[in-house]
């Protein structure tokens, strides 16, 4: 699934459509995780204004409308001429003045659906705040976590904590941090959280300006690949030694996801419960 920097990356590939004006729009195929809207024609005429980017929501800005588009598990965007031959899985076309858009998506897990109240509501305003985002600091992740007993990397991959730290990006900060994924997040010490909050940010910009991971078919609108992969220290690699003291890396499941981490390098700290008071009088 893309992440925070491939949505970030892809974003800024699609800033050459700015005040480029729509001149048709063709819907191959309409059912994504939610429909595309029957009346997306409205956008004939207008011209996009502004691109952003919300947690893994794209906002796109146009005259007198706007809509959240979502990648999904497999969704791309891809600019060209009009002239290429369209794919299997091209499900939306939208011909600008001078370059057409196509959305391709074989999962149909994406969105492209209108912005307005109730999409705002519902998607955007329950989430936590931007990880590049000075509100994303450690005081704010401290009290987050404080009374969080779930794992350390499921918390921070909770969009409602803070948005956009996808698996690949918690497991290499988690590594490089030497934090067992498992660990609870409510025992993480206050030199451990402020330095979390360094190194996703960290982790996030590097992934940002590598144009974010390739690891299956991910490309750019541009149709360019990211090369974060490159520099991956733990995530899929599994059953590889680890870099730093050539133990075994190993595996489990946290929160439905493949969670890597170095035996050695990431134990498993024990919270030791806090001894019950005892009840009635003492003799």
């Amino acid at each position: 699934m893309p992440e925070l920097p491939e949505v970030e990356t892809t974003k800024n590939s699609l800033l050459p459509l700015i005040n480029q004006k729509v001149i048709d729009i063709q819907v191959r195929e309409s059912r994504l995780r939610w429909p595309i809207p029957e009346d997306i024609h409205k956008l004939k005429g207008q011209k996009l204004i502004k691109l952003s980017r919300r947690s893994k929501y794209i906002l796109a800005e146009f005259e007198t409308h706007s809509m959240l588009w979502h990648l999904g598990m497999s969704g791309s965007f891809r600019i060209c001429d009009g002239h290429e031959e369209l794919r299997k899985h091209d499900h939306l076309i939208i011909q600008f003045e001078d370059i057409q858009l196509r959305y391709h998506d074989p999962r149909r897990f994406g969105c492209i659906i209108w912005l307005n109240a109730e999409s705002q509501v519902k998607l955007i305003d329950t989430l936590g705040p931007e990880p590049l985002s000075d509100l994303f600091d450690a005081n704010y992740l401290a009290d987050k976590l404080k009374n969080k007993s779930v794992a350390a990397k499921v918390a921070i991959m909770d969009n409602h904590i803070v948005v956009g730290v996808g698996n690949i990006y918690a497991t290499e900060s988690l590594f490089n941090l030497g934090i067992h994924p498992a660990q609870a997040a409510s025992s993480l010490s206050t030199d451990q959280v402020q330095k979390l909050v360094v190194e996703i940010k960290r982790i996030l910009k590097q992934a940002i300006d590598l144009g974010g991971s390739t690891l299956k078919d991910y490309s750019n609108a541009m149709g360019e690949n990211g090369y974060f992969q490159q520099t991956l220290l733990a995530y899929g690699r599994a059953g590889e030694m680890c870099v730093n003291c050539e133990t075994t890396l190993e595996n489990l499941k946290l929160g439905q996801r493949a969670s890597v981490f170095c035996p050695q390098c990431q134990p498993l700290k024990q919270v030791t419960a806090a001894p019950k008071k005892l009840r009635g009088k003492s003799k």
